[in-house]
C-alpha cells in the first residue's frame, strides 16, 4: 500500500512557475512508476507526465513539452513537478499516481494509488 500527498499547489499570474511535490510512504518507492495527472472542471482527467523507478525515462502530454519537467529524489520518497511559463488553461487539480509496473503508460486507469490533488489556478 502506498500513500501519496500532494502539495506546491497554489494561485499564480500567467508566465509564472510553480513545482508540485508528492510524498509516498513506505519503503519501496523506488519501484513505482510515478505519474502525474490533470483534471479541469468539466473535463477528464489528463496525463501530464510520468517517469520510471530510477528517473531514466520520461515522457510528457505533447502540449506540455518543453514547459513543465518531471523528477524524483528515490531517496525522499517524492516527485516533483516543475510547471514554467504556465497559462490559464494549466488550471487544474493535480494529481499524483504511482503505478506497480516498469511500464509507463499515459492510461489513469492503470495507476493502482492516486493523491487526493492540489489545486493550481492560474490567472490571466
Amino acid at each position: 500500500q502506498v500513500q501519496l500527498v500532494e502539495s506546491g499547489g497554489g494561485l499564480v499570474q500567467a508566465g509564472g512557475s510553480l513545482r508540485l511535490s508528492c510524498t509516498a510512504s513506505g519503503r519501496t518507492f523506488s519501484s513505482y512508476t510515478m505519474g502525474w495527472f490533470r483534471q479541469a472542471p468539466g473535463k477528464e482527467r489528463e496525463f501530464v507526465s510520468n517517469i520510471d523507478g530510477i528517473g531514466g525515462r520520461r515522457y510528457y502530454a505533447d502540449s506540455l513539452k518543453g514547459r513543465f519537467t518531471i523528477s524524483r529524489d528515490n531517496a525522499k520518497n517524492t516527485l516533483y513537478l516543475e510547471m514554467n511559463s504556465l497559462k490559464p488553461e494549466d488550471t487544474a487539480v493535480y494529481y499524483c499516481a504511482a503505478r506497480r509496473s516498469t511500464l509507463l503508460t499515459a492510461t489513469p486507469q492503470l495507476y493502482d494509488y492516486w493523491g487526493q490533488g492540489t489545486q493550481v489556478t492560474v490567472s490571466s
